[in-house]
């Protein structure tokens, strides 16, 4: 068949409530135009994120009701413990509360101010957690991340050559580790290869330089693997995820992407030394080294998520529906990231209004745009979240792509929401010389995307 269906049936339903344009242009405004701002009861398709948004299992829900909230040794822990390490093979578990407390403790023992973390793209909280050790975040993604056109089937991958250089240039003391981040999320969801996971793996071996995997959406990762790179159509979605964790020293995981549940993280390593000195953080921030700031329930939700998001039949349809919207908005000339995310599907928002220039954020001019026409709430991936203010000008840095990141939770939306948000696309590109820009009235240091307030210029710029 030719057909891909959702593998599964809907037990329980959620309404949504239908707004007016009229209603969304006052919800929006009352937001100061960011997104994260809005209340989630006045958006229709919701496409900000897929942490913590997805729709659980019977079988996640049966082991909730498992859950022994014992404050130590609790066999939830130790079924989760247990799970984590069958699927990568590391020896420490620590569990956290999401995935930015763990790459928290990561960063918090191993970095030092005046360091260098390189990363084929970090994401905004693995950026600002390096930072606030007084390190620097460097992305070193190769060239065609930076085409959103191009068809190369692993556009996450991190630049070899760059790699060495700078590791020839710095010396290996000043990089305190090397990350990978699968799938690369501000790059479009792109996915590694096992074969530039195995030879970054081999150029920090041979400087004695960690190697840590960001690896919150592994799963995805590991089906466009076997999907794609020779050798492995045979493998299962596990061996393959076993195979690219032994290339690394360590992950850290939110559990609220390809853990399917609702929250939950661990950081996982090897190296015993380092992972005591974690522990000792893990104890001061998140709580008891087998419970680390979840319950018992959620540990026991997480280890169940963990086997299923591994499943066949899931991976296809998931990855089937990013690339169902994305092919049918390449086919309408809409530009958008190809080829499709794993998670999402990505729009080119540079291309899209490119009567807007960087300084006033065509992406999330366009978010805004798809909020107001169709009550679809995405996320801008581009300036706002990774551009600047010059320190000394005071002038907008901006990022090197702006991208619009609809987010699909998983096992939430239906066929008909995914053709819905299509139409919204479709009409919002129709009049795209209509839609003006941002400015940025108010921000914070650190993370600004969060909390900015904006404003809309009142003339578009041509």
């Amino acid at each position: 068949m030719k057909t891909i269906i959702e593998p599964f049936r809907i037990k329980s339903i959620e309404p949504i409530r239908m707004t007016t344009e009229e209603e969304r242009r006052q919800y929006l405004k009352d937001a100061h135009y960011n997104l994260f701002l809005l209340q989630s009861k006045d958006v229709i398709i919701d496409l900000l994120t897929d942490s913590g948004t997805g729709a659980m299992s019977t079988e996640q829900w049966a082991a909730i009701m498992r859950g022994d909230e014992s404050y130590a040794g609790s066999p939830s822990f130790t079924r989760f413990e247990e799970t984590v390490r069958d699927i990568t093979g590391f020896r420490h578990i620590l569990p956290t509360h999401q995935g930015r407390a763990a790459e928290h403790l990561l960063f918090k023992v191993l970095c030092q101010s005046g360091q260098t973390v390189p990363n084929n793209t970090h994401f905004d909280t693995t950026r600002a957690n390096v930072e606030y050790t007084g390190a620097r975040a460097l992305n070193l993604p190769v060239k065609e991340t930076f085409d959103t056109s191009s068809k190369h089937p692993f556009k996450g991958n991190m630049d070899l050559n760059a790699l060495a250089q700078l590791i020839e240039d710095l010396g290996g003391d000043k990089i305190p580790l090397v990350m990978l981040t699968l799938t690369n999320n501000s790059g479009g969801g792109q996915p590694v290869s096992m074969a530039n996971i195995r030879s970054v793996s081999e150029i920090c071996k041979a400087k004695k330089i960690p190697l840590f995997l960001d690896a919150c959406r592994f799963a995805e990762n590991s089906w466009f693997i076997k999907e794609r790179e020779a050798g492995y159509s045979d493998k299962t979605p596990k061996e393959i995820a076993r195979e690219f964790f032994s290339y690394s020293d360590g992950c850290t995981m939110s559990a609220k992407k390809d853990g399917l549940s609702n929250i939950g993280g661990f950081l996982a390593l090897n190296d015993s030394e380092l992972a005591s000195r974690a522990e000792e953080f893990l104890l001061l921030m998140e709580g008891f080294p087998t419970y680390g700031g979840l319950a018992g329930r959620d540990l026991e939700a997480v280890a169940q998520g963990l086997k299923e998001v591994l499943e066949e039949d899931y991976l296809n349809y998931r990855i089937a529906t990013m690339t169902y919207l994305a092919d049918r908005l390449e086919a309408r000339g809409i530009p958008v990231v190809t080829p499709a995310g794993g998670h999402a599907v990505y729009l080119d928002g540079l291309k899209f209004l490119p009567h807007i220039p960087p300084h006033q954020f065509p992406a999330q001019a366009l978010a805004c745009e798809l909020y107001i026409h169709g009550g679809v709430r995405s996320v801008e991936i581009g300036s706002l979240m990774f551009g600047r203010p010059d320190p000394e000008s005071g002038e907008e840095i901006p990022a090197g792509q702006d991208l619009v990141r609809l987010t699909f939770p998983r096992r939430v939306y239906t066929q008909s929401h995914v053709d819905y948000v299509l139409e919204v696309i479709e009409e919002v590109y129709a009049r795209r010389s209509e839609i003006a820009g941002c400015q940025i009235s108010k921000q914070k240091k650190i993370l600004r995307a969060f909390s900015a307030h904006l404003e809309r210029i009142t003339a578009p710029s041509h």
